[in-house]
């Protein structure tokens, strides 16, 4: 029997999630938790074999978490499970240790049959994702221009984003300025929204 963990932050979808997995045969729901920072615990306490995480949920984002349990209980295969289709997110979850990427309109029995492959060791990767990935690369932005554009997602000023990042305000401004560059924008706003799309940002 697999003993699986579920982490996503809507209810109704983890409910349903856990009663179309609960009805295979060789798959039983252990634990299902609504917050990142909830899954190390439970996936230690249930002693998990797989962990279906999301990709955006409060107090931790799924790929961050997807780390840390990768650190904390390396025996736990990791499979991620999101909305949001994005090819970065896809490197930034195996670079995590994440052994599979899937999108939530998966079918039930395939996403069953996703469970069991990387249970058993093997990768499974969303086939549209996986050639979206290949063609988008890896990102551009180093980590300090990430930052910036992440403190300038909620629309602060030069000299808000200098505040939160401790940077002076002349550092805020060349880190927007290559970023913007980079990702080929004309504004800021347009840098960060490009940055979301491509998941080089978490969205």
């Amino acid at each position: 029997m697999i003993k699986l963990l579920l982490a996503d932050d809507q209810a109704l979808v983890r409910g349903a999630m856990a009663a179309l997995l609960d009805l295979e045969p060789d798959i039983k729901v252990v634990t299902e938790v609504g917050r990142g920072d909830e899954v190390v615990d439970a996936a230690l306490a249930h002693d998990v074999d797989v962990a279906l995480l999301d990709v955006q949920m409060p107090g931790l984002d799924g790929i961050s978490a997807a780390r840390l349990l990768h650190e904390a209980m390396p025996s736990c295969r990791v499979l991620m499970v999101t909305t949001f289709g994005r090819a970065g997110y896809l490197r930034q979850a195996m670079a995590a240790g994440a052994s599979g990427f899937v999108v939530k309109d998966t079918p039930a029995r395939q996403l069953a049959d996703a469970v069991r492959r990387v249970h058993q060791g093997l990768r499974v990767l969303d086939p549209a994702l996986a050639a979206q990935s290949l063609a988008h690369g890896d990102s551009p932005l180093t980590d300090r221009e990430s930052d910036v554009l992440r403190a300038a997602r909620d629309g602060g000023t030069v000299a808000d984003i200098a505040r939160e990042l401790r940077l002076s305000d002349g550092t805020v401004r060349n880190h927007l300025s290559s970023a913007i560059g980079k990702t080929g924008a004309r504004t800021r706003a347009e840098a960060v929204r490009l940055a979301v799309d491509n998941g080089w940002l978490l969205g």
